[in-house]
């Protein structure tokens, strides 16, 4: 009963061919899923926690447009600003089948999203390290510089700015 389908875990647990079959599986047996995204600026200017919530809110507002929604169970928090009486469960990733659903949803939906940065900006290899600030993802802002969609308070992207800033200042 824990969990309904074969292999649900919380996304960082499962493997990306079985986290992508998971994922169509859980859109067609979902009465609803709602998904909830912020920019990169809003990142950079409430902070990722903060931003985090407000994605919260936009998924459940997503959600609510299609279903129904009666009660929210939510990883580790709850979402301010969204009138629902809420269960947080600590982990609830790896105990509660409806979070681990929805990790894999939303973790599959961005690596999606991450595989068109890619090509969109194929200098950076979003594709392959999906934005997670691997050695390549790092050398890659070194060498290049930051692209748009980076977040500008992210350290690694504030100095490869200030190094850029001065190399184009120094050409001028």
């Amino acid at each position: 009963d824990r969990m309904v389908l074969r292999g649900l875990d919380d996304s960082k647990r499962v493997r990306r061919t079985l986290r992508e079959s998971l994922a169509m599986e859980i859109r067609e047996i979902a009465i609803g899923v709602g998904i909830g995204e912020v920019t990169p600026e809003e990142i950079d200017q409430y902070g990722i926690y903060h931003a985090a919530l407000e994605a919260m809110r936009r998924s459940v507002a997503s959600l609510a447009r299609t279903t129904e929604v009666g009660h929210l169970l939510v990883d580790a928090r709850t979402v301010p600003g969204v009138d629902l009486p809420q269960t947080s469960i600590i982990r609830g990733d790896q105990k509660d089948a409806s979070i681990a659903a929805a990790s894999i949803v939303a973790k599959v939906h961005r690596d999606a999203q991450m595989v068109t940065l890619g090509r969109r900006y194929p200098a950076y290899g979003f594709d392959r390290h999906m934005g997670y600030g691997t050695a390549e993802h790092m050398a890659a802002l070194e060498r290049e510089g930051p692209c748009p969609i980076h977040r500008r308070s992210f350290a690694p992207v504030e100095k490869a700015e200030r190094r850029v800033g001065r190399e184009s200042s120094a050409h001028a």
